[in-house]
C-alpha cells in the first residue's frame, strides 16, 4: 500500500469516527455502550503494546542507551563423568 493511500484510509477511517461521535448523543443506549467498550478495548490493546515495548526495550539497555552488560546470556555446557 503506498503512503497516499495509507493516507487517504486513515482519513476515511477519522471521519467516519467523527461522524460516530457526531451521532452519539442521539443514540440508543446499547451503541453507547458498545461504542465505549470498542473504545476501551482499543486504549487497553494500545496501552499493553507501550508497557510491553517499554519493557523489552528496558530489558535490553539501560536508561542511557547502553546494553546491560549484567544481563548477558551465559552458556551451559554439559558436565562430562
Amino acid at each position: 500500500m503506498s503512503s497516499e493511500g495509507f493516507l487517504k484510509e486513515m482519513q476515511t477511517i477519522g471521519e467516519k469516527f467523527l461522524l460516530k461521535l457526531q451521532k452519539l448523543p442521539k443514540a440508543d443506549p446499547v451503541e453507547i455502550v458498545a461504542f465505549c467498550v470498542v473504545l476501551l478495548f482499543i486504549a487497553t490493546v494500545l496501552l499493553l503494546m507501550i508497557i510491553a515495548c517499554s519493557c523489552c526495550c528496558y530489558s535490553c539497555c539501560s536508561c542511557d542507551g547502553r546494553p546491560d552488560s549484567r544481563r548477558r546470556k551465559i552458556q551451559v555446557r554439559p558436565v562430562s563423568h
